[in-house]
Formats: C-alpha cells, structure tokens, sequence
C-alpha cells in the first residue's frame, strides 16, 4: 500500500498543470527572433515601433520586465536556452560559431521522446557546425522548410506539439531607408543615451523597427493557424529575442541595451491574462518549464527555474531577486596574435549591475586597429557593420557627445564596472571606484563569485578554461578599406 501511495503521489507531482481537468498535455509555440532586445516593444513602451502580436500576447497573458538571455551572442544564448543551462557550463557551446557536445540534454528532444511532435522554422540553433546525432535530427526538432502550416499538416492526429518559430529578422544586414519608407516616424524614436542624436542613427533605428515588425507579423499567422486548429487555449506561446540589438554597446555587450529581451507568454488553459511581472527571469528558465508543463521531470543538470509557480498564482515572489549572465568569445577580434574574446560575467539586481571583465587589457567590442587585427581586417568585430556604428566611429573627434559616444560603445574597460540603477538606470556611469560604493561592490563581487562557483563556471573552478582555443567556424565584421 505504501509502495502505491507513492507511485500516485509522485505521479501527480509529475503531471502538468493541465492535467488537473483533462488529459491533454500542452502545446509549445516558441517563436524568438535573432537579435530583437529590450525595449523594443509596444508593451514596453515605445512608442514607434508596432508590435500588435507581441502586445496581445502579454495583455493575453504574462508581460515580463526583466528577461535576459545567458550570454549576448546567438549560439550561446540558443545553447542555453536549448539546454536550460548556463552557456559557460556547455564547453565549446558558450561561443559563436561553435558547436553543441553530442552529449547535451535539449527540451524538445526531450518532448519529442515523451511523444511531441517537434520541430522547427529558420534560425533556431546556431550559427555554428553540428555533427553526429544533431544532423539526423537538429536539437530544435525536425526542419520544416515551409514553415508552421507544414509542420501542423504533417503533425499525428492527437500528438501534442513543440514548435520552435525562428527568424532572421531583425539581424543585420537592412535595406537603408526601410524604416522610413514604410512610414516610421524617425522624430519619435527613443535612442539609448550613449548614442549622438543623428539623423543617420535614427534612420538605422527606423530600418531596425521595420524588421522587428515583420518578425511580429509572421507570429501573428502563426497564431491564426494556431487558432485554426481550435487548440489556442492549450498552448503554451512565448515570444522573445535572443539579445540586444545589432548595435554598437548592444549586441555582445552584457549591459541591460544587450542582455535585456522582450518576453511574454500565454497558456489560457492555466496562465491569467494581464499579468505585470518584474522579478528576474533568465531564457535557461523555458526549458524547465516547458518540460514541467508536460508532465515531465526536469534533468538534473538544467540549471534554469522552473516559472510556472510564478505565472500560475505566485506572482513576483516565485521568480529570482537576481539574475547572471556573461559572455565569451563572440568573434576573434582581438590584435596579433590574441585570438581570444571578450570574457566577462554580470548579476543584476533591481539596485546595482555589477560587471566582471577578466581581460581588461583587451578591447571590449573588437579592435580599432584593423591592419593589427589577429583574424584579418577585423574591426570592432564584435560589433556588426552598419550606419550606426560607421557614424559613432566617423565622428569620434567631432565633439564632447561624440568623444563620449565612442567611449562607451568602444574603449577599454575596467575589471570592476557597477552601476547604481536607481540614480542611473541606462548604465553610464560607473562608480566601482567610488568610497561610497565599495562595500556594495565587494558583496555584489562576492555573490557573483558565489553563484559562478556554484554553477560550475569553468572561470570560477578548477576545470581549465578553454573558450579562447575552442575552434570557430565563423567571419567577423571588417573595415570599408580591408581588401582579400
């Protein structure tokens, strides 16, 4: 008898929220774009940009205020949230342009062994080389080339479903002037304050919007074949973004205007609508979730929490007071012969961001000096090429505003950066170095140092640390005048 009341209580402890008045275990529509960040959303804010699709969703369900990715960079933040682990746990998976250890637990095979029908469209994985067990079948599922109808035509009758939405959109390169053609208005776009306010600047804003909406508009026809199915309520939809956006002090940059996504979520079945959320939350806590919702257990090793205690009733006292994150190699930018990146971590909290560079001497976003650069013509290589970042470089030694400009999305750092968000929520100025803010530093360092050891930061044990040696498989951004 004890040994039954057991099977039946930890079954039920298994069984997905659903499960309470029905049989059927979720759907899972994941959609994110490539480099979509904070706070580029109607939701939010912004008062340019349109996003009816990411609007409705959160106003259906769940807004959340402080989501971040693992690390800034694509194969790593998808690594991570694949894996529901920390990328500095992944080995040669915590850089661009890697690869994913065949070994890896990922969600969606996890679904699909319990009986998922999974799969995917565009950018999921990656970029990156994949060998072994992930060619036969990629670790968001099957590629369904046509897209989310395919996928639906060729789902088993009755099979619950985990769809991975992928996009291009908005990463680099744009059409110049899309923004502005299709009627943005330029006027009335908020810049981050490290930007000079240009013309130039604004209109590569406005062509960014412009692919941000089109990312928006291919989840709204995904949701309308959603809805067709007659299976809206029981899916679980999130939409979100991989990073900051492809923009100088952005993307690769563990600052909020890098590290900081949209997301929101929606499950009518189980999750109430108009939910404002501001606990912390990391992309590593989808899989856990996801495989909770299912009825499934989490593996050991997913270092992501579990969000439906926080999304179900408990509110901001279910998710973290805090969250970590970091990067490694994004692209080998550095100068002859350092082949090395950029390794730093982070912990914010809602008061301070405090930020570890383990390499100051080293530059932040790349090289300036193209000619001495380690992987030929590299420039600022972990910064994409675009108008923003020309003009910021052009017009360095115009002014005051320019010089500072240039400083903050291009100058070497300190080891310690932290910043007093109360009474400086964009981030600029770093008062590490100040009296009044040692203690707050030396606990916030220690925490962090705390928290890396715990996870099994290679950085923080006695495991070598190998990401600069890792091989890459990529290109880099390079200067107008370099020449093959």
């Amino acid at each position: 008898m004890v040994f039954c009341l057991v099977l039946i209580f930890g079954f039920a402890f298994t069984l997905p929220l659903s499960a309470a008045g029905q049989d059927k275990r979720p759907n899972i529509l994941f959609c994110i774009a490539d480099d979509w960040g904070w706070p580029h959303a109607g939701a939010y804010g912004e008062p340019v940009v349109k996003t009816p699709t990411f609007d409705r969703i959160a106003k259906e369900g769940v807004l959340f205020h402080h989501a971040y990715i693992s690390s800034p960079s694509c194969t790593p933040s998808r690594n991570a949230i694949l894996t529901g682990q920390w990328h500095w746990r992944l080995g040669t998976g915590g850089n661009l342009h890697s690869t994913l250890d065949q070994k890896l637990k990922v969600y969606p095979h996890i679904l699909a062994d319990a009986g998922y029908h999974t799969g995917y469209w565009r950018k999921s994985w990656g970029p990156g080389k994949l060998d072994g067990k992930w060619k036969d079948i990629p670790p968001a599922g099957k590629n369904y080339r046509k897209g989310f109808k395919q996928f639906l035509e060729t789902r088993p009758e009755g099979e619950p479903f985990c769809f991975w939405l992928g996009a291009s959109d908005p990463h680099r390169p744009y059409k110049t002037g899309s923004g502005r053609e299709s009627g943005l208005d330029l006027s009335n776009i908020k810049l981050f304050p490290f930007f000079p306010d240009s013309e130039v600047i604004r209109s590569d804003y406005a062509d960014y919007f412009f692919e941000v909406q089109r990312f928006d508009d291919d989840v709204a026809a995904a949701l309308k074949l959603l809805e067709a199915t007659g299976e809206a309520d029981n899916t679980i939809v999130v939409i979100t973004g991989d990073h900051g956006m492809p923009f100088p002090r952005c993307k690769s940059n563990v600052y909020d205007s890098g590290s900081r996504v949209p997301l929101a979520l929606r499950w009518p079945a189980q999750v109430k609508a108009g939910q404002v959320l501001n606990g912390f939350v990391s992309l590593t806590d989808l899989a856990p979730t996801f495989l909770r919702a299912a009825g499934l257990a989490v593996p050991s090793e997913m270092t992501g929490h579990d969000l439906l205690p926080a999304i179900t009733g408990g509110g901001d006292a279910k998710l973290r007071t805090d969250v970590l994150f970091g990067k490694e190699r994004h692209v080998p930018s550095q100068e002859a012969p350092d082949m090395g990146g950029y390794p730093t971590r982070a912990i914010r909290t809602a008061d301070f961001l405090y930020i570890r560079n383990y390499e100051p001497d080293r530059w932040p976003n790349g090289t300036p000096h193209w000619k001495k650069a380690a992987f030929p013509g590299a420039w600022y290589g972990d910064t994409d090429g675009g108008p923003t970042k020309n003009y910021i470089d052009a017009n360095k030694d115009k002014d005051e505003i320019h010089r500072r400009a240039w400083d903050w999305c291009f100058a070497k750092r300190p080891a310690d950066e932290l910043y007093d968000l109360k009474n400086d929520p964009d981030q600029l100025k770093n008062v590490a170095s100040e009296p009044a803010y040692l203690e707050i530093l030396k606990n916030l360092s220690d925490r962090l140092t705390a928290d890396l050891t715990a996870s099994g930061d290679p950085r923080h044990t006695e495991a070598p640390v190998l990401f600069d040696t890792y091989p890459y498989s990529g290109g880099t951004p390079k200067h107008p005048d370099y020449k093959n």
